[in-house]
């Protein structure tokens, strides 16, 4: 099953998706973790990334890499969390230009590609546009457009959306 977890900053979106890829995992419980976020200095996401890090389990795996359909194409079949989608489509558009005028439709098209190919216990977090910081900018106008646009098409090819408010998951799509 496939699922995408939708919800604003600090809606535990992240900890609802680590809780139900853990009840997918297999018989050894383990699950690769794919994080997508740059490595930091600044203290604050040093913080958050030391959060995430403390809830999984040690025998989780995990990989950090913005070539989230590379990690999904190696093992189709793993129960994997990516965590998030957000720092991917950064990673995407810095990679372009296309924060103003580069093009990313290629890598969001590789990236629904390598979803609805995956077969095992899939949980991809994202936050959810309007329910995210977005500054009054070009860049970030763009990045919200973007965004709207790969989450709408990422819901469409998995089998479950869950919108997480205040740690509550509320059932967007349910395909059986």
């Amino acid at each position: 099953m496939r699922v995408l977890a939708l919800g604003g900053i600090r809606s535990g979106k992240s900890q609802w998706a680590e809780a139900d890829i853990a009840r997918s995992a297999g018989p050894d419980g383990s699950v690769r973790y794919v994080a997508t976020g740059a490595v930091s200095a600044e203290p604050e996401w040093a913080e958050r990334v030391a959060a995430h890090r403390l809830r999984r389990p040690a025998y989780w795996s995990t990989i950090e890499s913005a070539d989230v359909p590379t990690q999904l194409r190696d093992e189709p079949g793993a129960p994997t969390l990516v965590d998030d989608v957000g720092g991917w489509l950064v990673a995407a558009m810095d990679r372009r230009g296309a924060w103003t005028d580069g093009r990313i439709t290629g890598d969001v098209d590789e990236l629904v590609a390598a979803v609805d190919a995956f077969h095992g216990p899939l949980a991809l977090v994202s936050p959810e546009v309007g329910l995210t910081v977005v500054p009054a900018t070009r860049s970030g106008r763009r990045f919200a457009d973007e965004l709207g646009s790969l989450n709408q098409r990422l819901a469409a090819v998995c089998d479950r959306v869950v919108l997480v408010v205040a740690g509550q998951p509320l059932t967007v799509k349910e395909s059986l």
